[in-house]
């Protein structure tokens, strides 16, 4: 196991800067997850931590070493890709153990070794299948076996999931999870899909365009993010961002007043703001609210999603009463204060 420290790290294909000045510290034994839009940089940034893509300019750092110049088998990492890269007419068991052998470990150990992977990953009753006859998931458990048999000072996922069907993503999210608490090991996970990051995460590196737009927890992106597109990004189904002007405590969508606890400062006065709530930081009014014409109403059993129109902006609401208005009506909700985010429109930055 080892930290992972990027000091000022850049790409540039072409005279063109893909990865702009990266810096960002992983601690020995966490599960950081890159995490952004498709061509935002984080699988370029991890093929660098690799070593299968060229640092253009900085540092990138596994324990005490400058990994730079090191070949990617030098690196004591291991990497399970997206397409899983299993040798066709190899076992399991032979794939599992392929690159001890090449390091020219004895058989005794290779074999000792993949029995303890493959108990760990519930795969001994597969050993001596092909891929072929694997399905989707069990030969990601077996990408995973290969490299866990390499006890690596840093495992990384590029994108592991996203060849699986919903519901088997869900299943291998938890493996994962529990695979990093049994073994303790860093571990850097790419993907585009924020609920993997929220859930899998003890921190996340939001990307966009090269940039790292923040670091934190899960939960304090969700409940603080540092500029629109994070806040627009993490959570779903995804924050409310209204346009209005913020005057004497309260930001007016039109003629509506909406409520703001944590005020910016007094400069921000008449000026034009977005105002960040979440879907479930809205409630139905017991009695005056503020009028969200609906639009779609979207039952899921133990919520309810509502789509409305709120002085001509789309506001979408989740609820756990059963809703039984129809498009057209009006239904009156109101703004949990505590819960509020103002923006800075030209900036994009934070206010409150």
């Amino acid at each position: 196991m080892a930290n992972v420290n990027l000091r000022d790290v850049r790409k540039i294909y072409n005279q063109t800067q893909v990865i702009h000045g990266v810096n960002v510290d992983i601690d020995d034994g966490e599960f950081v997850v890159l995490v952004g839009p498709s061509g935002c940089g984080k699988s370029t940034l991890l093929r660098m931590i690799a070593g299968l893509e060229e640092i253009s300019d900085g540092q990138v750092h596994i324990g005490s070493t400058i990994v730079n110049d090191i070949s990617p088998k030098d690196r004591d990492i291991a990497m399970v890709f997206q397409s899983y890269a299993l040798y066709p007419h190899m076992t399991v068991a032979q794939n599992m153990g392929f690159s001890l052998q090449m390091r020219g470990n004895a058989k005794a150990e290779i074999r000792l070794q993949v029995e303890k992977a493959a108990k760990i990953l519930n795969l001994e009753p597969l050993l001596e299948r092909y891929p072929r006859q694997l399905s989707g998931g069990q030969r990601q458990r077996v990408a995973m076996g290969r490299a866990i048999v390499r006890s690596p000072q840093v495992f990384l996922f590029d994108e592991p999931l996203s060849n699986l069907d919903a519901k088997l993503r869900v299943t291998m999210r938890g493996e994962i999870k529990a695979l990093h608490q049994r073994l303790g090991s860093t571990m850097i996970y790419v993907t585009h899909d924020q609920i993997e990051a929220m859930t899998m995460a003890d921190k996340i590196v939001v990307m966009r365009d090269g940039f790292v737009e923040q670091v934190g927890s899960p939960l304090a992106l969700y409940d603080r993010p540092a500029n629109l597109f994070v806040a627009g990004f993490i959570g779903s189904p995804g924050m409310n961002l209204l346009s209005g002007r913020y005057a004497e405590g309260s930001v007016w969508i039109g003629d509506i007043a909406l409520p703001v606890s944590q005020l910016p400062s007094p400069a921000t006065d008449g000026r034009q703001v977005i105002y960040g709530i979440r879907p479930e930081n809205l409630a139905i009014a017991s009695e005056g609210g503020v009028p969200l014409i609906v639009e779609v109403l979207e039952p899921t059993g133990a919520e309810t999603y509502v789509v409305g129109n709120l002085a001509g902006q789309r506001v979408i609401g989740v609820f756990r009463e059963r809703i039984t208005t129809r498009p057209g009506d009006v239904l009156r909700i109101e703004c949990d204060p505590a819960k509020v985010h103002l923006f800075d429109p030209q900036r994009e930055q934070r206010i409150n």
